[in-house]
């Protein structure tokens, strides 16, 4: 089965970036992929932090989880929709950030909302997303079936979620087979830990992870790391975006998984 992680630099229009999110989905469709995975904020990287909560949408209905449906509908694809702000009843000052998935038929199978909130500050960048957001309970994964009859199971995360293996082992009970990691790290924070921890959770559970990042300098002054990438259940690197807006497309073999985890049963030799 064919993936792809979709990299953009989104701007403060959700307009533009809905328009930009349907172009490189349809390269990734040209490309043989089946399931897409967008960026974190994909729809919509504001001016200010407060400006999601004016775009957040009610749980299935509104322009961006439109556009994400349509574009599953149109080409006959799973779509893992980044991160979109969802509203939430009694909560006008806060909203999800929440990765809604997507089947061939234009139907919601899937949601997650992210659980771990990121706060950073070295002194001259700050970052609370808790001032804005409401973090989710729950891990979550969902089956895609491949046009050739394969049955994968999909783990779902959300960037700072990359810090916490223990998530990442609630959703190998059954594993996961492949593992969505939509993001928009900071540059500083990706530059030191994006591949490493991506690597580091493709070899501790021995499944692949597709990682679609933000990946450039915002009209906001923001600049995302990128390197959007996929990487097998080995932790080998199977393509990457570094910066700008683009696609990476690369294969999952069922052959090449069940490999791994029966040349180093690691995954049944879990203890505790």
């Amino acid at each position: 089965m064919k993936i792809a992680a979709l990299q953009m630099v989104s701007t403060p229009r959700v307009g533009d970036n809905l328009q930009r999110a349907r172009e490189l989905a349809a390269q990734a469709v040209s490309a043989g992929a089946e399931l897409l995975v967008l960026p974190e904020y994909f729809c919509l990287m504001g001016l200010h932090d407060r400006d999601k909560l004016a775009h957040a949408e009610a749980e299935g209905s509104g322009p961006i989880q439109d556009t994400l449906a349509g574009i599953a509908r149109e080409w006959s694809v799973w779509v893992v929709g980044g991160t979109l702000p969802l509203r939430i009843a009694g909560f006008a000052d806060h909203a999800h950030n929440t990765s809604l998935v997507y089947g061939p038929d234009g139907r919601q199978v899937a949601r997650y909302d992210k659980i771990h909130l990121f706060r950073f500050d070295d002194g001259e960048r700050r970052y609370d997303e808790a001032a804005t957001l409401r973090p989710g309970t729950a891990s979550q994964a969902f089956a895609a079936r491949a046009r050739d009859g394969g049955a994968w199971r999909v783990g779902l995360s959300i960037c700072y979620d990359l810090r916490f293996p223990e998530l990442y082992r609630s959703l190998m009970q059954p594993p996961c087979d492949l593992i969505a990691v939509p993001s928009a790290f900071t540059h500083a924070t990706g530059l030191a830990h994006w591949e490493l921890l991506l690597r580091a959770r493709a070899v501790e559970n021995q499944c692949y992870v597709v990682a679609s990042a933000q990946g450039g300098r915002h009209e906001n002054g923001r600049r995302t790391f990128g390197h959007s990438m996929v990487i097998d259940p080995w932790g080998e690197v199977l393509g990457v975006q570094a910066e700008g807006d683009g696609v990476v497309v690369a294969e999952m073999q069922r052959g090449r998984l069940e490999q791994v985890r029966r040349q180093l049963p690691a995954l049944g030799h879990r203890v505790l």
